[in-house]
């Protein structure tokens, strides 16, 4: 069967670098025909578009998730936000849906280091694929995507039935979703699952990914949830009290994305935000009425049916029941961690970003042993 392809807006589409298309002009034909086989190799254009300063955006993402990551291992936090992660759908070897790389399995990656087990949790409409294709065969991972499913719905992965193989068996839990589903439907469904995935497995860690794309409205989501719905969602994962790494994702009405994960922000801060946005740079994106929740109302019509939810909620609710009940880890030698800046972050103004030149001034190697900055062992007298 052929894999749908996830439709992109067109401002996305023509995203793409000036420079990349000069390249493209100056080399020989031959050059650009091996050149198109290597972007179609690894899955590049349509889906996922070559554009400016793609490796230092793939760079910024995926470095905030794996720093979020450190972090919470140090107990410098209980929870840790990078909005600009979550693309999900990324796998080894190649990029799918947007995502280039996939900062969710470096995070957990990291997360495990230092947890036995983690969970995995994703509220975006598109299934998490890249995540569960990447823990299918391990326990130490559980995955749990709540995602439209059918209809050749991008990116057409996620039934009830895929559970994970071999040690990873009932592992991955898949909550296939139809078209229109609603907030009270949604986080029923969610608070059951959750609770009993947690009393099952006990992670030590949590990810959650809150890809946007699952709002009402949304340019390329089907369903029917307000951003409350959404963040309601976050709230409950929030009172489980164990280490938190949340991130961003789907979203493709862009007001409401940034609507929802300021919401969002508010929750995981305990911070109460008014409705009326403040004056900003962006302010005409919020017109007419200006404020942070939309009374939206119905989009589409609530396809799932009591029997259809309870039917998958049964299913997963058997499949939790064959898993081993908080699998446990062998002892091993655990991976050495990434560089952490010694520098004082509180002193550092957060809307300025650092260089790279400034950042590779607190970087020192091992085997440099200078006694100034300008010793250059050109007086060898001390050293005999």
């Amino acid at each position: 069967m052929m894999r749908p392809h996830k439709a992109y807006p067109v401002e996305l589409a023509q995203f793409h670098s000036t420079d990349y298309i000069d390249f493209l002009h100056r080399i020989t034909p031959n050059m650009q025909e091996q050149y198109a086989k290597e972007l179609l190799r690894y899955n590049m254009g349509e889906d996922c578009p070559v554009f400016d300063n793609l490796f230092e955006f793939c760079q910024i993402y995926a470095g905030g998730t794996i720093d979020a990551a450190h972090r919470l291992n140090y107990g410098l936090c209980d929870i840790a936000i990078n909005w600009a992660g979550g693309l999900h759908h990324a796998k080894k070897c190649e990029a799918s849906g947007f995502c280039y790389v996939n900062d969710l399995v470096l995070g957990i990656l990291e997360l495990l280091k230092y947890h036995a087990r983690v969970l995995y949790i994703d509220i975006d409409v598109h299934h998490g694929d890249g995540v569960e294709e990447a823990f299918y065969l391990t326990d130490r991972v559980m995955t749990v995507s709540f995602h439209k499913f059918g209809d050749l719905f991008f990116p057409g992965t996620g039934d009830v039935k895929d559970v994970g193989e071999r040690e990873g068996k009932y592992y991955a839990i898949n909550v296939p979703l139809k078209d229109g589903i609603d907030d009270a439907s949604f986080t029923r469904m969610f608070r059951t699952i959750i609770s009993k995935v947690v009393e099952f497995y006990q992670p030590g860690a949590v990810v959650l990914q809150c890809g946007a794309d699952s709002l009402a409205g949304d340019r390329l989501g089907c369903f029917n949830l307000s951003i409350d719905g959404h963040a309601e969602c976050v709230r409950f994962v929030k009172k489980l009290n164990l280490p938190l790494l949340v991130t961003g994702g789907g979203g493709y009405t862009k007001e409401n994305v940034a609507r929802c994960w300021t919401v969002e922000t508010g929750v995981l801060l305990d911070t109460e935000l008014p409705n009326e946005i403040p004056d900003n740079d962006y302010i005409k994106y919020f017109k007419p009425d200006y404020t942070l929740r939309l009374n939206s109302g119905n989009h589409m019509e609530n396809m799932n049916s009591k029997t259809y939810l309870g039917t998958i909620k049964m299913q997963v609710l058997e499949n939790l029941r064959n898993i081993q009940h908080a699998p446990g880890v062998q002892m091993h030698e655990v991976p050495p961690d990434s560089y952490l800046p010694d520098f004082d972050e509180d002193e550092i103004n957060p809307d300025e970003r650092l260089d790279q030149h400034i950042q590779d001034k607190h970087v020192q190697r091992d085997e440099e042993f200078y006694y100034g900055d300008n010793d250059n062992d050109h007086d060898m007298e001390d050293t005999y």
